[in-house]
């Protein structure tokens, strides 16, 4: 192939990669987060024996779990990762997180106290919340439809998710889209298992407690 032919297919490489770098950076420089449902009013006790409402939350950026204390298998890993979030946060006071027990029988306010301090919850904003099992149930798989409920064949005892809910602070849920291939996916919900995804909730979090 000539000298001259090499330069025309260069020219045009260049030509159309120029003309695709404004749709390859909008898609990726787009850092609107997705608004879904508005979290339902809620009322529970936390680890201090105080009753907390969704109003305390309000104009908090705040993270939601679901897990139970004597969990043997997600619910550590999941807290050590919301550990970091926390610390990654410390000191805001426009940040908080719930954890929602859904074991509430066993899960009593004391116990839930001793094992914020074991796992090392020290954020004045993070509850630990228990209340009636049925009504936990009801808040977990129809307000946020994030499956939790009792399975004798479960190790522990029960089922639910190892995700994190990501609420604004007008309380309604958020996240952001991964795109895959020339499609743009809202996860809704981010992998509390998964370290990219922790550090994608870290990001979107910073992100609206600026809005």
């Amino acid at each position: 192939m000539k000298k001259n032919s090499y330069i025309i297919i260069a020219t045009v490489i260049l030509i159309f990669g120029i003309w695709a770098l404004p749709k390859i950076f909008d898609k990726f420089s787009n850092n609107e987060l997705v608004k879904f449902e508005k979290v339902p009013p809620f009322e529970f006790i936390d680890q201090n024996g105080k009753t907390i409402t969704n109003n305390d939350f309000n104009n908090k950026v705040y993270v939601v779990e679901f897990f139970f204390t004597s969990c043997p298998t997600i619910c550590p890993k999941m807290n050590a990762n919301m550990v970091k979030i926390q610390n990654n946060f410390y000191g805001n006071p426009n940040f908080g997180i719930a954890s929602f027990s859904i074991d509430p029988e066993r899960d009593t306010p004391e116990v839930l106290k001793a094992y914020a301090k074991e796992k090392g919850a020290t954020l004045k904003n993070w509850h630990f919340l228990t209340g009636e099992k049925e009504i936990i149930y009801t808040f977990s798989n129809e307000g946020f439809k994030l499956y939790a409920g009792e399975n004798p064949e479960a190790e522990g005892g029960f089922e639910h998710s190892g995700l994190f809910a990501l609420i604004d602070k007008n309380g309604f849920i958020r996240s952001r889209t991964e795109i895959i291939g020339e499609i743009e996916n809202p996860i809704k919900f981010y992998d509390g298992l998964d370290d990219k995804q922790v550090q994608w909730i870290k990001e979107d979090i910073a992100k609206i407690l600026k809005e």
